[in-house]
């Protein structure tokens, strides 16, 4: 049996192939004799930030300084927001994957990834720049809004126009909050 920690792959699906061995693969088997189990994968911010220093957290940020600083003067985006974004998204972790399945730095769901052109959404390069693309959509969207499109990049654009506003879920509430608290140190 072949063991991959959850480190070593951004995800690990589980399954159980015809004759009983499990498979252990990087990728989504499509062959209907192969029966699903599970699927591990790293998680976002939490757990990408647990026990990790200031430093380090700074050490990360440099590291895509100059990806969020071409992208966001393509977009005309505050490189300011787009730190606050992926801060909050991903710890600065090109590697994370969250429960629901967004990946990497700004955490681009894969129909979102793929809409923007984005192949790779664990390729820093690709990943900022749908990121900031798809944030310059929201501001402009709402209007240059911040809260709106910052609400939008996480409940999605259709929750933000149904509630005329911050939809009223907590995380979506804390979430913009917490980007905007970002912001004003990165500013």
């Amino acid at each position: 049996m072949l063991a991959v920690s959850a480190a070593q792959a951004a995800e690990v699906y589980v399954y159980r192939e015809p004759g009983g061995i499990r498979l252990f693969t990087d990728r989504q088997v499509r062959d209907p004799a192969y029966v699903f189990i599970s699927k591990y994968g790293r998680p976002t911010a939490y757990t990408s930030c647990k026990g990790l220093s200031a430093a380090g957290l700074d050490a990360r940020l440099r590291s895509y300084e100059d990806l969020i600083y071409k992208y966001a003067a393509q977009q005309q985006v505050e490189p300011a927001l787009v730190k606050a974004v992926m801060r909050v998204e991903s710890c600065f972790d090109h590697r994370a994957v969250s429960r629901v399945g967004a990946r990497g730095l700004m955490q681009l769901m894969p129909g979102t990834a793929a809409d923007l052109g984005v192949s790779d959404s664990f390729d820093p390069a690709q990943n900022i720049r749908g990121g900031v693309t798809y944030l310059r959509l929201m501001l402009d969207r709402f209007g240059n809004d911040q809260k709106l499109a910052l609400a939008a990049y996480n409940a999605g654009p259709g929750a933000v126009t149904k509630h005329q506003g911050v939809p009223p879920f907590k995380e979506t509430q804390a979430y913009v909050e917490k980007v905007r608290s970002h912001y004003q140190r990165y500013h």
